[in-house]
């Protein structure tokens, strides 16, 4: 479980900077606060994903 937040979290967080980065640049007439709500589920959304995506392998006996 600790190998998936690894991986989850440094998404979740390239993934909201990447939203915040295109409303931004491309939709200014949009308020601050739904832009930061957009990014928000935009990361929490990659990051559910992410997280069962990412899961471990098992070991074969």
């Amino acid at each position: 479980m600790k190998n998936r937040k690894l991986i989850v979290i440094p998404i979740m967080i390239l993934v909201a900077g990447a939203a915040m980065w295109m409303l931004n640049k491309d939709y200014q007439q949009i308020d601050l606060m739904i832009r930061l709500m957009i990014a928000a589920g935009a990361a929490l959304l990659s990051g559910v994903i992410s997280y069962f995506l990412f899961k471990p392998e098992k070991e074969e006996q």
